[in-house]
């Protein structure tokens, strides 16, 4: 079983480099987690680089403004790497007519890739970021469509691999419910974010630049989700400090506490081994 720990300055002295997840981490879409920004900015001050890994299916750009909106501070992070960010060589490879299924405001992710929207019957390729109306769809909304697609045969690239997020007090669904779907239903999805390695080397090769060398050893990951966060730090071989209060949640708290042995069985059950664990980052 991973180690409780209080705060995260208990481990720093053992880390150089901290590769942190945003949405469940540092905010839940909604209201910011101060007490995990202030952590984020006492690690830099004691000489830790902050690499903030998201899989936002943004730029990087566009996710730094989306932080300043919800009220996180930069003072919490030196450099930011988006699923969006790693998924543009994907959509550089493709087709450059794509059938684009997410909201409008994702739309900047095509920027510079050679790519552009069209219609459904013109498309050679599917890039896939979200819902119309993550609010009320649920895959199943999606299921004639994404028949329709996988029937031709067009590979969907998916920008955002999580399955959920908090949004407030509500679990969000996500394009990695769209993808997986869209796998059952035979369709070839090609993906670069988190849990897979693209995105895991992008943030290293930060980490790297930001201090000269990159000892792995001293490198820790932090996040929530078990499918992307933690089976993706885990692959890569970097220590996890894994945050019990997110997403998966209901499945081993009551009452606002963590139940330790359901969280072993919980852990134990997905084959997951994080060094550390805590309820919020602190």
């Amino acid at each position: 079983m991973a180690e409780r720990i209080q705060s995260l300055k208990d481990i720093t002295p053992h880390y150089d480099v901290v590769l942190c997840d945003v949405w469940g981490v540092l905010h839940n879409g909604v209201d910011p987690f101060l007490d995990a920004a202030t952590a984020l900015a006492e690690a830099r001050d004691r000489g830790v680089s902050v690499v903030l890994i998201t899989n936002s299916p943004r730029p990087h750009d566009s996710v730094a403004i989306q932080l300043d909106g919800i009220g996180v501070p930069r003072t919490a992070w030196d450099r930011i790497v988006t699923s969006g960010d790693v998924t543009r060589a994907l959509i550089r490879r493709g087709p450059p007519e794509v059938y684009f299924l997410g909201p409008d405001r994702d739309l900047g992710l095509l920027d510079g890739t050679g790519a552009s929207p069209v219609p459904e019957d013109d498309a050679g390729a599917v890039v896939c970021t979200g819902f119309f109306d993550d609010d009320t769809e649920t895959p199943e909304d999606y299921r004639e469509l994404l028949k329709r697609l996988a029937a031709r045969d067009l590979p969907m690239i998916c920008a955002n691999p999580d399955l959920v997020v908090e949004r407030g007090e509500k679990l969000i669904p996500c394009a990695g419910a769209m993808a997986a779907l869209y796998d059952a239903l035979g369709g070839e999805t090609r993906i670069a974010g988190k849990p897979h390695r693209p995105i895991y080397e992008a943030a290293l090769d930060h980490a790297a630049a930001l201090r000269g060398t990159l000892d792995r050893a001293r490198v820790v990951a932090i996040g929530d989700g078990m499918p992307t966060d933690v089976l993706g730090a885990l692959a890569q071989g970097l220590d996890l400090l894994y945050i019990s209060g997110g997403i998966h949640a209901r499945d081993y708290m009551t009452g606002g506490r963590t139940d330790e042995q359901a969280l072993a069985r919980f852990l134990a059950g997905h084959e997951a081994n994080p060094r550390w664990w805590m309820p919020r980052l602190a």
